[in-house]
């Protein structure tokens, strides 16, 4: 006989809002087992957030809203349970890790629940320093966390609820905002507490570093499970409806029919061996910039000291017209930062930065806002307006540049177009993320910096980012984008630059750059799958 479920969702619906609205989950039938490792995914607005919000009593302790069938931790509804009750029992690390962060330093965050818990000084400072030891924290204990970038704080969040050592853990898409160097560090130690009998439940869209780990993969489709079995039986099946964005070993893997499926590149690697095959890739490259593009965007000699060491030192590089640069690097390494010297936000303090030919010391931050579009990693700090559609439209009215055809193709384009009425502090994650990139878009800027475009976001979105990039190439515009995510990266940047400490350490095509073993190190980060699989690096 099964053990006693540890989470059991019984005919569960759940709605935002009190009187009527949508459904966010419909009729759901869901149990977890103690020990489990779970991996919950599916498109954008499928309801996995809010799924896991039931866990740990926030649904509908404190989101409130209309719920229907129950939900039960261990044998007991938690509507009968508080949070607080529940908090030994179910812990969570939020998509927004920052939303759960309040104390002045990373030390305080960790101590915070083991305090609550009236555990012995000795024990809390055991478990604070064991703690940040595993998971690459020793560094940050006295740094305030708001101070961190969003890889550094997501850490933090992990480590405050690890160590009270929960019978559950939830993580909801840790590895958008890790880089791989510490996703590595983060695996180990769920697959360590795993094995300890800890479940661990985790909700991504980004598979490669998930499936290997998960025993069972469930798939969410419009508020209702849609499939539900091992990664690789799940992943045999036609996911195109589900907005999964299918990894390349998986791919490769089902396009010639291999059984069982491989879930990771040392897998893959032995198949095709066994069989006499090839791994061969259909990737296509970006449309290359033409020789006589213009530069749009040149930094010199840039150094900027925020207050805590020199974030930046000696930045130089340059953007051309209707190119795509992504900046790469581990959490910390200056990206952010860097991103918002671009727009006024941030002054250097040596070095100069020229956009459109004129250097920006020289320029207000409105005049910069005509230049310079920024989607910021969290797209809760740049929202004001009450509706997406007012949140859209105010950068072009506030710059008289109103388009109303440019702004109907990125609504149609983003799938907004249900939302408009809607407020944008309500949306789910990945629809807030697709609404402030529309309306950084929207003023149609000659240079576009995009923070994490893809954390959060489907497989369908993903495709549609790449085409919007397209679409501006074509129209001469320019991207920096900022991303953990080197597959997209891979498949829309023309070049990539590499920081490390809040240094530009290489330069150059992907593959290049992939190819600076000493350099990626450096940075935190590995090649891609396919990289891995045509030049025969990487452990996968």
């Amino acid at each position: 006989m099964n053990p006693r479920p540890l989470i059991k969702a019984d005919r569960l619906s759940y709605t935002y809002r009190k009187n009527g609205g949508p459904w966010i989950l419909k009729r759901l039938n869901l149990a977890i087992q103690p020990g489990e490792y779970l991996l919950i995914s599916g498109g954008s607005g499928c309801g996995k957030s809010t799924l896991c919000r039931t866990f740990n009593g926030l649904i509908p302790h404190f989101y409130g809203g209309s719920m229907e069938g129950s939900v039960s931790v261990a044998g007991a509804p938690t509507t009968a349970k508080t949070i607080g009750d529940l908090f030994t029992q179910v812990g969570m690390v939020f998509q927004n890790p920052e939303a759960q962060l309040f104390c002045a330093t990373v030390e305080g965050e960790i101590a915070f629940g083991l305090e609550s818990l009236g555990l012995p000084r000795p024990e809390i400072r055991s478990r604070i320093v064991t703690m940040a030891g595993r998971i690459g924290l020793t560094d940050l204990l006295n740094r305030s966390p708001h101070d961190l970038s969003g890889g550094e704080q997501y850490l933090v969040a992990a480590a405050a609820i690890l160590a009270v050592d929960p019978s559950l853990i939830i993580l909801d898409e840790p590895y958008a905002n890790l880089d791989p160097a510490h996703g590595v560090l983060l695996r180990n130690m769920l697959k360590k507490i795993n094995r300890r009998g800890t479940a661990v439940v985790i909700c991504e869209h980004r598979l490669a570093p998930t499936i290997p780990d998960s025993g069972r993969m469930v798939v969410l489709h419009k508020g209702r499970v849609a499939l539900d079995g091992s990664p690789a039986a799940v992943l045999s099946e036609d996911a195109d409806d589900f907005g999964l964005s299918l990894p390349a070993v998986v791919q490769a893997g089902r396009q010639m029919g291999l059984t069982p499926l491989p879930l990771s590149v040392p897998e893959l690697k032995l198949a095709l061996n066994d069989r006499g095959l090839a791994f061969e890739t259909k990737q296509t490259a970006p449309v290359p910039v033409s020789a006589n593009a213009k530069t749009v965007l040149k930094v010199e000699k840039m150094s900027s000291n925020l207050g805590f060491g020199f974030a930046l030192k000696n930045i130089n590089f340059s953007l051309k017209e209707g190119e795509c640069l992504a900046l790469l690097g581990g959490n910390g390494a200056g990206k952010t930062t860097l991103a918002k010297h671009l727009n006024g936000l941030f002054h250097p303090d040596t070095g100069r930065i020229h956009i459109m030919g004129q250097v920006t010391d020289r320029m207000t931050t409105s005049d910069l806002a005509r230049y310079v579009g920024l989607a910021f990693q969290n797209p809760h700090n740049q929202f004001f307006k009450q509706t997406v559609c007012e949140e859209i439209e105010v950068g072009p009215r506030a710059l008289k540049c109103l388009d109303s055809r440019w702004v109907n193709f990125l609504v149609e384009l983003f799938r907004l177009t249900p939302l408009m009425d809607r407020p944008p502090y309500r949306l789910s994650t990945g629809e807030k993320k697709r609404v402030a990139f529309a309306a950084a878009l929207a003023v149609n800027p000659p240079i576009l910096v995009l923070d994490e475009p893809t954390a959060g976001q489907d497989g369908y979105f993903r495709e549609a980012l790449g085409r919007c990039l397209a679409d501006l190439h074509l129209r001469g515009r320019s991207v920096l984008m900022i991303t953990h995510d080197l597959v997209f990266a891979e498949q829309y940047a023309h070049r990539w630059l590499l920081m490390a400490n809040g240094e530009v350490i290489a330069q150059g095509r992907p593959p290049d750059v992939m190819a600076n073993q000493e350099a990626m190190t450096r940075a935190g980060l590995e090649p891609t799958e396919t990289f891995e699989l045509t030049h025969g690096r990487g452990s996968g």
